[in-house]
């Protein structure tokens, strides 16, 4: 692992290594999404059979009530304790998350208000190639439910055992049997076999993300989650969790991104001996050691201040602030999620902590956090001005609509008087 100091050519090298972009992923994927859209479900099989292997039908793509049924009895039942309780910390965030409705008034004669409601229909991407994210699917349906969601769908090429499990414990009734580009064009414009929904949730693969890129002007999507980032930022704490923490992180994808942040140099070179002799004790296939080897790099800081503001900068998706991280998190304005002290391994918010592990990358945290209740409802506004009301707001609308040269706005209130 790589000991580097955090000088500005270094921070904007890393900062530039993320940027770049898959022509050839977006050329695919739009060949893929242009297809289904035009052919529907000749063209949704056909990439099916193509890509994964599997011949579907009409009545095949869906798996069926005794499948989910039977998925169950397949599995520990320490696996479905796991889910539920799982489940059951998913479900107390969400629901504390959820936007509230509320009515106030705003003057005499004027009163405005928030009436939230959900979503008909979304859609939830599900991978199922080098790993089966079985977590993703509480991560998406729980939180979709608790907003009241009314038809969830979800899609997923050759779910297998663990995912229908997991989907027949949370209620969920229509899988369907698809993936890549082909999937999220379906779920987008809506096939003879798979109907259309009005958002699409989960993360994906370089094509996935690029279709959701191509189809979120005709179709609602809840973020482009590209490979996963985990950053530590400390001064003090135990080599071993660090390293642990940016390991776990790295074994998602070649193209993920694993840095440690310090201010301590002996810090610094402990926790990137410790990587090293992690790695000697996982498998050669484990994709750690390809990410790391690619993406890693331990940064020493200057001082404290240039450690966050490179890290509010950088906008990981995964923070840990070990060690003396209540003084930390106060400088933290950027990130999707933030794990807090020694014992907080990212893990925890991968799996059972409640909080949500759907969360930006690619430097979008700057701009938003992790996926969350308000992700799947709708929030209308609602007002009502009195007669009485009438005489107060009249005059400044006329103001305004006259500076505008919107004279029909003017006369929508003179009217009123």
């Amino acid at each position: 692992m790589r000991v580097l100091r955090l000088t500005g050519a270094v921070e904007e090298k890393v900062l530039a290594s993320r940027r770049a972009s898959s022509r050839e992923a977006e050329r695919i994927a739009e060949r893929i999404v242009a297809d289904v859209r035009r052919r529907g479900d000749a063209a949704l099989f056909s990439w099916t059979k193509r890509f994964d292997r599997v011949t579907l039908t009409p009545r095949s793509v869906w798996v069926s009530r005794a499948e989910l049924a039977a998925a169950r009895k397949r599995v520990s039942k320490e696996f479905l304790a796991a889910i539920d309780h799982a489940a059951r910390n998913i479900r107390a965030v969400a629901r504390r998350q959820k936007p509230q409705e509320w009515t106030i008034q705003v003057e005499p004669g004027v009163r405005a208000g928030q009436r939230v409601r959900p979503i008909e229909s979304i859609g939830c991407y599900l991978p199922g190639g080098r790993f089966s994210l079985v977590s993703t699917l509480l991560m998406t349906v729980i939180p979709a439910k608790e907003a009241g969601v009314r038809e969830i769908v979800v899609a997923s090429p050759q779910p297998g055992p663990a995912l229908l499990a997991a989907a027949e414990e949370l209620g969920v009734r229509r899988v369907a049997r698809v993936g890549g580009a082909q999937a999220i064009a379906a779920l987008a414009y809506g096939t003879r076999s798979i109907p259309r929904v009005d958002k699409i949730f989960g993360p994906g693969n370089r094509f996935v993300t690029a279709a959701k890129k191509l189809v979120s002007n005709d179709c609602a999507i809840d973020m482009l989650a590209g490979p996963t980032e985990a950053l530590v930022l400390a001064a003090r704490g135990n080599a071993r969790f660090i390293a642990a923490d940016l390991i776990a992180q790295a074994e998602h994808d070649p193209d993920a991104i694993s840095l440690f942040v310090s201010t301590s140099a002996p810090l610094a070179r402990a926790v990137a001996a410790e990587i090293e002799r992690q790695l000697s004790e996982l498998p050669k296939t484990n994709l750690a050691r390809r990410s790391l080897a690619k993406n890693g790099a331990v940064l020493v800081a200057p001082d404290i201040a240039a450690a966050t503001r490179f890290v509010n900068r950088f906008a990981p998706e995964h923070l840990s602030l070990p060690g003396g991280a209540d003084g930390l998190l106060a400088r933290i304005d950027s990130a999707g999620s933030v794990f807090l002290g020694d014992w907080s391994a990212q893990s925890f918010g991968d799996y059972a902590s409640g909080t949500n592990h759907v969360l930006p990358t690619g430097g979008v945290a700057r701009t938003r956090g992790g996926l969350s209740v308000s992700d799947f409802v709708k929030c209308i506004s609602v007002q009502e001005v009195s007669r009485g009301g009438v005489s107060r707001l009249a005059p400044v609308v006329e103001e305004f609509a006259r500076a505008e040269g919107l004279d029909a706005h003017a006369r929508s209130v003179e009217v009123r008087k």
